[in-house]
């Protein structure tokens, strides 16, 4: 049985609104908060990566709970934007804090990462492989955006969160489900190499590429059924959840997801509108911002489900 004993968060110090993508690009602040209720979001500076902003949160974390992490045994980090692709962003935040015999390990999930990254923790710590893990979703969304596309870029923002997780006397991590639809892998994409998925042409030019319409359409329509699926899958109903902390891809999804499934937005934190789509820390955003306005608090049952790139989702309720 293993839960989550610390949680922190990290964002950049540069706030990011609307009017600056004014200078550039065909936009307006009102068009953008029509479409995806973004306001700001944060942007990390030129010399700081995924790696940067992951030990800022495993600072806070430290700092808010006081945990001892120099006995980790294991570090998952979560990213699309990774420092580089070798050596692993995991490895380079195991030797920033100078945590010594840590495994070390990258999820590369898009959005759903950083729930694919405490499956992972929760299945090492049941099996008894490792006693304590660092689950991290980092990005650096910033550095990877394609500036000249009026629909994606003004989504992005960077941030952090990282979540401990160790043996228990309770379980606390009540269910989990997970799947892809790679079918749609081209109409989410990052590519430095090949022009191609699933025979579809596309531009290796190493910025994200999003057909918005599609995923808009792909999330709604299935995002809600699997959160379902889930809730069935602990033997429970939504009206046992406390909160449904959904990635926070954009807020019209959210809206969308709870009208489908009649589940009241007070119940569903999001951190997009003040910090953009923050791709694997966006859930954990989401819970930091609610924990300081006074709603999720220790004891509570949240739905967790990430969902992007892949397209692939991972869903988990937890007993906060």
């Amino acid at each position: 049985m293993s839960k989550i004993t610390a949680f922190g968060t990290y964002v950049p110090e540069k706030i990011v609104d609307n009017h600056y993508f004014e200078e550039f690009i065909d936009t307006n602040d009102e068009w953008v908060i029509s479409r995806t209720g973004i306001k700001t979001r944060r942007f990390a500076k030129d010399g700081e990566f995924a790696s940067d902003l992951s030990v800022k949160a495993v600072e806070n974390l430290v700092a808010n709970s006081g945990a001892d992490i120099s006995d980790v045994d294991f570090i998952v980090v979560c990213t699309t934007s990774p420092d580089q692709l070798m050596p692993n962003t995991a490895s380079r935040v195991q030797y920033k804090l100078g945590i010594e015999n840590a495994g070390c390990n990258d999820i590369y999930a898009a959005c759903a990462g950083f729930v694919y990254g405490l499956q992972m923790a929760h299945g090492f710590v049941n099996a008894g492989v490792y006693k304590k893990v660092l689950v991290i979703g980092s990005e650096t969304l910033s550095k990877i955006m394609d500036m000249e596309d009026r629909t994606s870029c003004i989504l992005f923002g960077d941030a952090a969160g990282a979540a401990l997780v160790e043996p228990s006397e309770e379980e606390h991590f009540l269910a989990f489900n997970s799947g892809t639809s790679g079918d749609l892998g081209h109409d989410l994409y990052l590519s430095h190499k090949k022009n191609s998925i699933n025979g579809v042409g596309i531009n290796p030019h190493g910025k994200i590429v999003q057909n918005g319409r599609s995923v808009f359409k792909w999330a709604v329509g299935n995002i809600p059924i699997k959160i379902q699926e889930l809730v069935g899958k602990a033997g429970m109903t939504l009206d046992d959840l406390d909160y449904i902390v959904p990635h926070s891809a954009n807020l019209r999804i959210i809206e969308a997801i709870a009208k489908n499934l009649d589940f009241p937005m007070t119940k569903i934190p999001e951190s997009v509108t003040e910090f953009g789509n923050t791709s694997s820390a966006s859930i954990p955003l989401a819970i930091a911002k609610s924990e300081a306005n006074g709603g999720i608090k220790k004891g509570d049952t949240l739905l967790l489900i990430g969902f992007g790139g892949g397209l692939t989702f991972a869903g988990a309720i937890v007993k906060w």
